[in-house]
């Protein structure tokens, strides 16, 4: 009798394609025949400018999803923190894989750590968290926007566009460039992004052969630290429009569970934690969450939505597209003087 196949919707990047053949080396390990889909996603498509990051969620994710909803594949490898908390209807998250490195990491020849770069080095990073949290610990560097994958943003560093960059531990590591990193920027010093080092497998909901054999890749430490997680994060309903960071994991048998949410400019930040058993994983984000809003969470992420949704009414991100791709010191100088012109400086 032939084994099953399944076939793996993912990203075309060299980075999800090692995820989507990790997860495919563990399923032939069942005894399953793989195929792996590559799929082009919209995130792909908008790597020359800030939205990405700014307010839109699933740009990663949801023409992979419609794969799977299309039954054109079986199953999507995510990167955990970029999949939305909301549910999509007729998809199941059927297992959370063993979760890498959730930190960030510092990469740079300019010094041999983040506190050694000298004042006014420039320091790029594609997430509004790493921002946030990089102005908040060094205010006198020059924390800018960077865009692309792994390898633009080394090219980047080598010509010379910015002094440093801070890119996530995992994935360096998963490529084989573990040796480029300085420092590691693990937590508590600075917060991982919600789900971040982890791979999230979805299929179809209905699909029960497909989601039993899957489950068989669950790692259930990293799925109660995750949801925590991702828990504190659907109740700020921050999006991606504010810097929010989680660190979710098991000390001595307790799930415990730290969050951030910062403002733009790194000058508030706010933390809460909480500890309880890990089955009660979705409480302990809520009450995290419930502790940050109590704290004025809410008023920092609605500055922030209101911020980057008044740009947006003005044309600045479909202003972009029209003249090609922008290196990053191009789109923080665009983006800075928008943001004088209409006095949000």
């Amino acid at each position: 009798m032939p084994s099953p196949l399944i076939r793996i919707g993912t990203r075309a990047s060299r980075l999800a394609l090692w995820q989507a053949n990790s997860v495919a080396l563990q399923l032939k390990g069942l005894g399953v025949s793989v195929e792996i889909v590559e799929i082009h996603t919209q995130g792909d498509a908008n790597q020359s400018g800030p939205v990405v990051e700014l307010g839109l969620q699933g740009l990663f994710t949801k023409e992979i999803q419609a794969a799977v909803l299309a039954e054109r594949v079986d199953i999507a490898v995510h990167s955990l923190k970029d999949l939305p908390t909301g549910c999509t209807t007729g998809l199941a998250l059927a297992a959370v894989g063993e979760r890498e490195s959730c930190a960030d990491a510092l990469v740079t020849s300019a010094a041999d750590s983040l506190g050694a770069l000298p004042p006014g080095s420039r320091i790029g990073t594609g997430s509004l968290r790493r921002q946030a949290q990089l102005k908040h610990l060094r205010p006198d560097l020059v924390v800018t926007d960077i865009r692309g994958n792994v390898d633009t943003r080394l090219r980047k560093l080598a010509e010379g566009q910015v002094d440093a960059l801070v890119l996530a531990a995992a994935g360096l590591q998963r490529l084989e460039m573990g040796e480029l990193i300085t420092e590691i920027l693990g937590p508590p010093r600075i917060l991982p992004a919600p789900g971040q080092g982890a791979l999230g497998i979805e299929c179809r909901a209905n699909d029960r052969s497909t989601f039993e054999m899957l489950a068989r890749l669950e790692h259930t430490e990293t799925r109660s630290a995750t949801d925590a997680e991702r828990a504190m994060l659907a109740r700020l309903h921050a999006g991606c429009s504010a810097p929010v960071g989680a660190w979710g994991r098991i000390e001595q048998g307790e799930l415990v569970l730290d969050g951030l949410v910062a403002s733009l400019d790194g000058q508030q930040v706010l933390k809460a934690s909480a500890s309880g058993p890990p089955e009660t994983a979705s409480a302990l984000g809520d009450q995290v969450a419930a502790e940050l809003l109590a704290q004025g969470a809410e008023a920092i992420i609605q500055t922030a939505r209101n911020l980057f949704a008044k740009i947006d009414n003005f044309g600045f991100f479909a202003f972009l597209p029209r003249f090609g791709s922008f290196d990053a010191f191009t789109l923080t100088t665009l983006l800075g003087f928008f943001l004088f012109l209409f006095g949000f400086s």
